[in-house]
């Protein structure tokens, strides 16, 4: 693990590996770049891979606000303090959001996108089924005031479904995925749930040109497929892989499989 200090004191975390052209991983809420060990090692071989944890997540100081423009201008100094011009970019879920967001606001700063579970509103409404109601939402909050550590371990399991994984590959991605002390502060995980709650990004989707990747799960309980069709066929140049019968997390139910759909992208 290593850090950078950014401008306003805060420490920014992140894991490095590898040599070639950059690649920027970002992690989905509540978790940390620990969710992203396997498919770093994986990339490692023919890019410099960064996985960053966002601020108040994982080793990241906590800040001052959790949007996703504030998630974003902590990854784009963190570019600049490691001289980076460019990159591919990842964002998985919450950190697929802030990748929509980093892709349509500073565009030649990425070569390639890849989002993986990412919806651009993650609340359903009368007009958008690619999110969770919202009376869902907000019953995680309340759950996460009370009960918060049950509540996360809850969240976590519900990104995969029946049947995805059996118990002793389930008990390795959970030892991967929630290593010890890299829970997010619960101010974070508040906050940042309520910029899931209130952000819709679909007016940007059709204005970012980037060449993207869309991986998503056909049985993600999260995110559901909906939103992933919906960005393949918004963005100007987006492609869709659905990863059949796969929950929220794909690159950790049939990592083999999503590997190679990224690596033949990227």
């Amino acid at each position: 693990m290593k850090t950078l200090t950014l401008s306003d004191g805060r420490t920014m975390a992140y894991r490095e590996a590898g040599q070639g052209p950059p690649l920027v991983l970002l992690h989905g809420w509540s978790l940390s770049s620990a969710v992203f060990d396997e498919l770093t090692a994986g990339l490692a071989r023919d890019f410099r891979v960064l996985a960053f944890d966002l601020r108040g997540h994982g080793c990241s100081s906590p800040g001052e606000g959790y949007g996703l423009a504030d998630f974003a201008a902590d990854v784009r100094e963190s570019l600049d303090l490691l001289s980076i011009p460019s990159a591919a970019l990842l964002g998985w879920s919450l950190g697929g959001q802030v990748a929509l967001r980093l892709a349509h606001d500073e565009p030649y700063l990425w070569t390639r996108l890849v989002l993986i579970s990412t919806t651009p509103r993650f609340v359903s409404g009368s007009d958008w089924e690619g999110g969770l109601p919202e009376i869902q939402v907000r019953g995680m909050a309340r759950k996460l005031s009370r009960q918060y550590q049950q509540t996360l371990q809850t969240f976590f399991e519900e990104q995969f479904v029946d049947g995805e994984l059996d118990s002793a590959r389930l008990e390795e991605i959970a030892a991967l995925a929630l290593p010890q002390g890299c829970t997010p502060h619960p101010e974070a995980a508040l906050e940042a749930l309520e910029t899931l709650k209130t952000e819709d990004l679909r007016p940007l989707v059709a204005e970012i040109n980037l060449a993207t990747l869309v991986i998503h799960g056909s049985e993600d309980r999260v995110t559901p497929v909906a939103a992933g069709r919906f960005l393949a066929e918004q963005l100007p140049h987006g492609v869709l892989r659905e990863v059949e019968s796969a929950g929220h997390a794909p690159f950790l139910s049939r990592p083999h499989t999503v590997l190679a759909v990224l690596r033949e992208f990227l």
